[in-house]
């Protein structure tokens, strides 16, 4: 059986190419995700891919994981900084989990230097753009085939 890794894309990340460009970049989703596929096809595992605007949405993706994959590589957006019920749900099913952003959220808004998700995940990346994904899942990687 191929090792499997669930990316989540959190909200507005759809909008990608379009929204603050001079804060996320100019690259679409549909490019962050053929750079992913590439190199998980280098390193031989599987990817889920999903968009969820909803936190609701992502709990329940997270939940149906649990015996699906090895690793979850997640950008939460917005949800990062306040959603428990998604940080209790990546704690409930124990899987390693990287936390990744494309910009620096520190040096950002305040309000944004709080991630909920952290404490639960593995580790996290940020501010390296289509890069903190790539890293991300190399990170992920390595970790399942430990």
């Amino acid at each position: 059986m191929m090792n499997k890794i669930l990316v989540i894309h959190g909200p507005n990340l759809a909008l990608l190419g379009e929204r603050e460009v001079a804060v996320y970049g100019n690259f679409t989703l549909d490019e962050i995700n053929q750079k992913l596929n590439e190199l998980a096809k280098q390193e031989k595992v599987e990817l889920e891919i999903a968009q969820l605007d909803g936190e609701g949405e992502i709990v329940e993706k997270i939940g149906k994981a649990r015996k699906a994959v090895q690793a979850i590589l997640i950008n939460p957006g917005a949800y990062t900084h306040y959603s428990v019920a998604i940080r209790d749900a990546i704690a409930a099913v124990g899987i390693p989990t990287i936390e990744v952003h494309l910009s620096n959220i520190y040096a950002r808004e305040e309000f944004r230097h709080k991630s909920v998700i952290a404490p639960v995940a593995i580790g996290q990346i940020s501010g390296f753009g289509i890069n903190s994904y790539l890293l991300g899942l190399k990170a992920a990687i390595d970790l399942i085939k430990k």
